[in-house]
């Protein structure tokens, strides 16, 4: 069983580099098309302007799985060059696939079509067609309780936990390519509002078992309050979202929170949403950006939904926004340096 086991996890996934490819000529001339073609287009052409707009603050939403699927290369160099200020994710793009290959582990390519089973006997969990070792994944979980015992005991933002993971990785890691590495060193806030929905929580859960009466939480509220804080400050926003789910609505919750707050904030000026849900169920993964203006949340004129699977979609945006390269001029926002120092009380103050 040890044999197949190594068999199975053999081909490790290729993280997709864009900078390798100059994707404006197919952009452009897939604006003469229709269909999604023409809707992939005129999305990375707002994504474009987002990063034109010098007042502009980017927020990329992830949701999905997207680094064991090889998009992790896209979203670093999207880092490293300014195209994005603020990333908010579900827990497994960050914590259970991008923090779990900086450790040193990978992801392998499978097939669908494998007995579950028997995956299950070898210690193998499957995402589609991909493949990882379930035993590499626990001591990513064991990783996230150690750093939560080397924490002072108390509640955190998810935010804040992140920067103590991607201070671990900068003495431990294995590998500079890495979105929690590389987001902490550029100071690129992550907030991830779901946080013990992946590797976190099991690492956690460990943490506070054994620290009964003084242990790390995570405070999700105060997630809220500190990407609120982030909207008030930057004023004007762009959204780029990549699936949809928690990080979709968290992130344009912020503008009414901002209201409630006594602020005066627009919507979000530009969005962008990759998704292959369907809007008619009444789910909120594949509600319009349209339908998002009704609550007060987004602008309708530059905003542009694309039907298309992520691993398809994201790199043709985020490459045609490269290869025009608007990002060259861009300044670095560094909106981590907002709550540097900043008692948690007072982060709205």
């Amino acid at each position: 069983m040890e044999k197949q086991k190594a068999e199975l996890l053999s081909t490790a996934v290729r993280h997709f580099d864009m900078k390798t490819f100059d994707f404006a000529g197919l952009i452009e001339g897939m604006q003469g098309t229709a269909f999604q073609a023409r809707n992939l287009s005129r999305a990375a052409m707002i994504f474009e302007q987002m990063l034109k707009d010098e007042r502009c603050g980017v927020i990329l939403c992830l949701a999905g799985s997207l680094i064991s699927a090889g998009m992790k290369k896209v979203i670093v160099d999207m880092i490293d060059n300014n195209m994005v200020d603020v990333i908010v994710s579900t827990g497994a793009n960050i914590v259970d696939q991008d923090f779990f290959e900086a450790l040193g582990f990978k992801h392998y390519q499978g097939s669908p079509h494998l007995d579950d089973t028997k995956l299950q006997q070898m210690a193998i969990d499957r995402i589609y067609d991909t493949l990882i070792d379930e035993d590499q994944l626990r001591i990513c979980d064991e990783t996230v309780g150690q750093i939560a015992n080397g924490l002072p005991p108390r509640p955190y933002s998810s935010r804040e936990f992140l920067l103590a993971m991607g201070k671990y990785l900068e003495k431990h890691g294995k590998t500079q390519e890495s979105i929690v590495l590389r987001a902490y060193q550029k100071k690129v806030p992550i907030f991830v509002p779901a946080f013990s929905d992946c590797s976190a929580g099991f690492g956690l859960v460990m943490h506070q078992v054994a620290n009964p009466d003084k242990h790390v939480s995570i405070d999700s509220i105060k997630d809220f309050r500190e990407l609120t804080q982030l909207k008030i400050s930057a004023k004007e926003t762009g959204l780029l979202m990549v699936g949809g789910g928690v990080p979709k609505n968290f992130a344009q919750d912020v503008v009414v929170a901002a209201e409630l707050l006594g602020a005066d904030v627009p919507l979000h000026k530009y969005a962008v949403q990759i998704t292959v849900a369907d809007e008619r169920d009444g789910a909120l993964s594949g509600s319009t950006l349209r339908e998002a203006c009704s609550w007060g949340k987004v602008s309708v004129v530059h905003e542009q939904m694309v039907f298309c699977e992520a691993t398809i979609a994201l790199p043709l945006i985020a490459g045609y926004a490269y290869s025009k390269g608007a990002w060259r001029s861009r300044h670095a926002r560094e909106y981590s340096n907002l709550f540097a120092g900043v008692p948690a009380e007072s982060v709205l103050a």
